[in-house]
This record gives structure tokens, C-alpha cells and sequence, in this order.
């Protein structure tokens, strides 16, 4: 059934204040584990608060809405025939279930959302990894390996599960254990409210190539991961996200969250500002990222800030290190500024940026390129309790 609305659907969300950050509660809590609790203004962990500014699905308030529903009852029952017939404009509205195989997205100007407005009750999920055998042989790689791939433009994703589905444990013949949830390469593209569920590389911010800058605005989304599980060359802000590590059962080395390879030419890398870090993870276990000079671009110069966000004992006083491939993760932006938490540490591997500098770092300022792109909103308050699997 394809219908037409009589408005754009929405979502809502409240203003950012998160505790810890900008308010006196900081330093209360700046020596526990967890994050401060939600106050009960906050948005909920699942998008489904009400009330205040919001990201429009379209400007068109008769663009079309294809439905995706499991039991067949909608225009179709597959995420990917759905967007493979979506006219330029359209809203797939997926229904709850969890919907198996890889999907595409290679048109520019559409819309995916999850009918419910809670992203559990819609995941779209593969379990591919990068070791695993494909068909006519060979293996699927890093890229081969993403559950969901957004090549085109203008793309919006909202109140939606994105999850790649490997556990190690199940295959421990593979050694190749890269397993990403979304591949992205469009530009101007949107997730607002959306979890990304993975283990290793779980969300590669990608773009085309080196030349081409991709911009990706992620709003209230939860990521979670243990290795590189947000890394690429894209310039991705994460505003208002909570960033998730997960536990790998060791006391001393549990990962690294970012995975940054900005080419040379591009202004901006990575930017997390008013999101939080948390885990389960043992003190002092996780570093912030190491920088990825890939063989393919030894110029790479990767760039990533974490600004006004709430961090938790997890991570370690070295907040950076290098890769295996040894660029020394000095030469390059990696940097914090006006952190809070008992993880949000001033050392000398923890470098820190000035305020001067600081001001030219904002979303919009990542964002903007040179067509003036602006989707910043003020983003609901990130409850921090871990919404994963």
C-alpha cells in the first residue's frame, strides 16, 4: 500500500543538556562509572520523547511512502526491493521485525525510518566479516563485509537498527574478524536516532575517494563496538551520540574506538561533541583511537575531536597509539577539548585543544562544505545506558 501524508513525518527531540558536561551535577559523579543519571525531562534511550525542534523527513509534504512490513501486508516485505523502487523524495517507513540480508542504498534523495520510532524494533542486520568465504571465492574484506551500504546523496536514516551480526566466537577459523554495520560514501547524509551494533569496524564513515569529501551528520544515534568501530576518511560529526565500548574480557586492552584516515586535502576528520563514552569494560582499558594511514593513502593525515562530552573510566591515560603499520599517531589531529568524567583525562598523551581552536571546530562548521549544508539540531540529552543488543 503506498500512501501520501498529510505531513512530514518528524522526529522529535529535546534540547541537549547533559549533565556532567554543562552542568554542577559533573562534579559529582566525575568519580563513578556510569554517566549521571537522565533527569526526567530527558529523551528517552529509544526516541520516543516528545516535543522540540526536529530533522524533517522532506520538505515535500507529498512525497511518497513506501511501506516495508515482514508479514508482507506493506508495498513489500524487503528493505532492498523497497529502496530499489523508491522515486527520488520517498520515505520507506519500515514496520517492526528484523530483516535479514545485505541492502544497498545507491539513490540519492530518500528517506528510511522505523515505523514504531523506537530503532529496537527495527534491525536490519547481515553477518558478514571480512575472513568469511564469498561465492565464486575468494573473501569478502573489510568493505565487502557491511550489512548496509549508502552510496547516494541526501540520504536520511531514522529510528532504525543497523547491525552487523558476526561473533567471533561462533568462527574462531576466521582471522579477518572485520564485521561492518554501514559502509557509507554519500554525501549530506543523516541518521538521526539510529544504533549501529557491531564488534570490529562496526561503522566505516567512508567517502568515494580521496578527493571527495563525504559529510555525515549523526543526532541522538548509539554506537557500539570494540576495534576501530567508528573509522574511515568521511567527515562524520556525532552530536549528541553515545559511544559505546564493549568488553573483550581482558583487564588491559580492550580496543579502540576510533580509526580516523582524513585525506590530506580535507578540512575536518571525525568531531564527537556533547555525546558520551561509556563501558563495561575494566579501568583504563580502552584507548580513545589510533590513527589509519591505509597503504593506499600514505598521505593521509587523520583528524578527530572529542569536544564537551562525558567520558568514562575506561579509557586510558595514553589516549592514543599507533596502528601496526607505525605512523606515529603524534604528527597527527587527535585531540580533546572541555571533557568531563572520570575518564576525561589531561596528560601528556592526551592532547588537548586550545579554546581558540576550539571555536572553529563546531558541527556546523564541519558540516557547512561549500554549499552551506547546515542539518545541526539541537539534539535530545544521550541517556547513556547502553542500547545494545
Amino acid at each position: 500500500m503506498r500512501t501520501t501524508p498529510t505531513t512530514a513525518l518528524r522526529l522529535a527531540a529535546l534540547p541537549f543538556a547533559l549533565a556532567g558536561v554543562l552542568g554542577a551535577s559533573a562534579i559529582a559523579t566525575a568519580s563513578t562509572h556510569e554517566p549521571p543519571a537522565p533527569s526526567t525531562t530527558a529523551a528517552t534511550a529509544t526516541g520516543t520523547s516528545t516535543a522540540s525542534e526536529a530533522i524533517p523527513v522532506s520538505d515535500d509534504d507529498t512525497a511518497d511512502v513506501i511501506t516495508v512490513e515482514t508479514d508482507g501486508s506493506g508495498d513489500f516485505s524487503s528493505v532492498q526491493e523497497a529502496v530499489d523502487a523508491a522515486p527520488a523524495g520517498a520515505t520507506v517507513r519500515i514496520g517492526p521485525g528484523v530483516y535479514r540480508g545485505p541492502v544497498v542504498v545507491a539513490a540519492s534523495d530518500l528517506t528510511l525510518v522505523g515505523a514504531t520510532g523506537d530503532p529496537r524494533d527495527v534491525v536490519i542486520t547481515d553477518d558478514r566479516a571480512s575472513g568469511l568465504p564469498k561465492p565464486g571465492g575468494g573473501t569478502w574484506g573489510t568493505s565487502g563485509s557491511a550489512s548496509v551500504v549508502i552510496s547516494g546523496d541526501d540520504v536520511h536514516s531514522r529510528d532504525l537498527t543497523f547491525e552487523n551480526s558476526f561473533l567471533r566466537e561462533e568462527h574462531p577459523e576466521v582471522t579477518s574478524t572485520q564485521a561492518v554495520a554501514v559502509r557509507t560514501t554519500g554525501d549530506r547524509l543523516v541518521f538521526d536516532n539510529v544504533r549501529f551494533l557491531g564488534h570490529q569496524d562496526t561503522l566505516y564513515a567512508n567517502s568515494p575517494n580521496t578527493e571527495t569529501t563525504s559529510r555525515q551528520y549523526y543526532r541522538n544515534c548509539y554506537v557500539e563496538g570494540d576495534v576501530d568501530f567508528v573509522f574511515g576518511r568521511g567527515t562524520a560529526v556525532f552530536h549528541g551520540c553515545e559511544i559505546r565500548s564493549l568488553d573483550r574480557g581482558s583487564d588491559s586492552d580492550n580496543g579502540y574506538v576510533t580509526a580516523p584516515s582524513t585525506p590530506p586535502e580535507q578540512e575536518f576528520g571525525f568531531l564527537f561533541t556533547e555525546s558520551c563514552f561509556t563501558s563495561d569494560a575494566p579501568p583504563e582499558s580502552v584507548y580513545l583511537g589510533r590513527p589509519w594511514v591505509p597503504s593506499s593513502d600514505l598521505d593521509a593525515r587523520p583528524q578527530a575531536l572529542i569536544r564537551d562530552s562525558w567520558m568514562g573510566r575506561h579509557f586510558k591515560e595514553q589516549g592514543w597509539i599507533e596502528m601496526s603499520s607505525g605512523h606515529d599517531w603524534r604528527q597527527f589531529q587527535l585531540r580533546e577539548f572541555a571533557n568531563k568524567g572520570p575518564g576525561a583525562l589531561n596528560t601528556p598523551d592526551r592532547p588537548q585543544m586550545s579554546a581558540e581552536e576550539a571555536a572553529g571546530h563546531t558541527a556546523e562548521a564541519y558540516l557547512a562544505g561549500s554549499d552551506g549544508w547546515n542539518p545541526v539540531r539541537e539534539p535530545a540529552r544521550p541517556v547513556c545506558t547502553a542500547r545494545g543488543r
